[in-house]
């Protein structure tokens, strides 16, 4: 089951889910914009670059996410890679993008780039995300 933009907030209440720092502004119908703090490259045409977000998310056991590149960014021709955000996970995310587009595309810190969906699932799960990304900060390639 998808989180609506109240289903957020309530998770954030319980203590089910945490973003910090959370911008009410940022929610949207059905997720919740990440912005971008640091960036590894460039994104130039026809170039990868590592993008990581400003916000450090934490999930309880019952809930996972996914991301999903702005349109916005789509639309100029912005790919990214992206696996689910495991139930249990915390820290702040990397995200793998490449420039598809035949133009340098100008992104900058504080600008919202991912939207994060958040998922309840119908059991929490018995082996929370402890992988070696858990607790990051900035941009983690190993």
């Amino acid at each position: 089951m998808i989180l609506s933009d109240l289903g957020i907030t309530e998770a954030i209440e319980k203590g089910d889910l945490k973003i910090d720092p959370f911008d009410r502004e940022a929610l949207t119908p059905n997720g919740y914009d990440l912005s971008i703090n640091e960036m590894r490259g460039f994104p130039e045409p026809k170039s990868f670059f590592l993008v990581s977000t400003t916000e450090s998310i934490e999930l309880s056991g019952n809930i996972c996410a996914q991301l999903w590149v702005r349109s916005s960014f789509a639309r100029r021709g912005i790919f990214c890679s992206f696996g689910k955000v495991d139930a249990g996970f915390e820290g702040t995310l990397t995200i793998g993008c490449f420039n598809a587009g035949d133009e340098r595309i100008e992104l900058k810190k504080g600008e919202r780039f991912v939207q994060i969906v958040f998922e309840r699932m119908l059991s929490p799960a018995e082996r929370k995300y402890n992988g070696r990304y858990r607790g990051q900060r900035g941009i983690k390639v190993e």
